[in-house]
């Protein structure tokens, strides 16, 4: 008698183990990949949240140039403006400390003193109007804050490497 032996058509099977996880090496890619992330994410985001809040700072000083181009359009002949003389008054504000009106109608100046921006030093942004005969003002903004985190509008024309 002659036995055969048939092989099975089915394959043979190991136990199947449950997954413990993730590897260390995996965990330590993983919090690589993450701290490079926040190493190039977090100074632009710092820079965006300064740029945010300084730009909300000439936001709130659109009252003023306002007050001082209503009071220059009826004189532009008065110097000595102030915030008194143009009609205007500022209560500090969560990132604007101060907004003064200085010099006169022929060439109004405004300087906003911010606060609480994050910057390495609050920066402070100075509005020089220029009064032209058809009553229009024209204001150029300038800063002490570097141009990076300084909302486009207030940047100066210097060049950037």
């Amino acid at each position: 008698m002659h036995l055969k032996y048939r092989r099975s058509s089915h394959p043979v099977t190991r136990p199947h183990r449950p997954s413990n996880g993730f590897t260390l090496i995996e965990l330590m890619i993983v919090i690589a990949v993450v701290a490079i992330i926040l190493t190039l994410a977090l100074p632009v985001y710092t820079n965006y949240t300064i740029r945010a809040k300084i730009g909300e700072a000439l936001s709130v000083s659109a009252a003023a140039k306002t007050a001082v181009a209503a009071t220059c359009l009826e004189d532009p002949a008065l110097t000595g403006l102030d915030n008194d003389r143009a009609g205007y008054s500022f209560s500090a504000s969560t990132w604007v400390q101060s907004i003064t009106v200085s010099d006169d109608c022929q060439a109004p100046v405004i300087t906003i003193t911010t606060q609480n921006t994050g910057a390495a030093i609050d920066p402070q942004i100075t509005l020089t109007g220029t009064f032209t005969a058809g009553g229009v003002i024209t204001w150029v903004c300038a800063s002490d804050a570097p141009n990076f985190q300084l909302p486009a509008t207030c940047r100066s024309p210097a060049a950037t490497p």
